[in-house]
C-alpha cells in the first residue's frame, strides 16, 4: 500500500473546562507562544488558538 504523506488523526484530547481555560491563560500571559503550547499539550496551533478566540461560555450558550 502506498502512503499518501498524510498523517494519521491522533487520539481526540478530552479536557475540562478547567483545563481549557488553563490553556488559554497560558495563551494570554505571553511567556510561550500559541505553537509552543499547543506542543506542550500535544494539540495543534489552530486548536489552541480557536479556544482562546472563543468567547468564554455563559449559563444561557455553554456550548460556545
Amino acid at each position: 500500500m502506498e502512503s499518501t504523506g498524510k498523517k494519521k488523526p491522533g487520539p481526540r484530547h478530552s479536557f475540562t473546562p478547567e483545563s481549557k481555560a488553563g490553556i488559554v491563560e497560558l495563551c494570554r500571559r505571553g511567556d510561550r507562544s500559541v505553537g509552543r503550547i499547543a506542543e506542550d499539550f500535544d494539540l495543534t496551533g489552530t486548536a489552541v488558538r480557536d479556544r482562546v478566540e472563543r468567547p468564554r461560555p455563559t449559563r444561557a450558550n455553554e456550548t460556545a
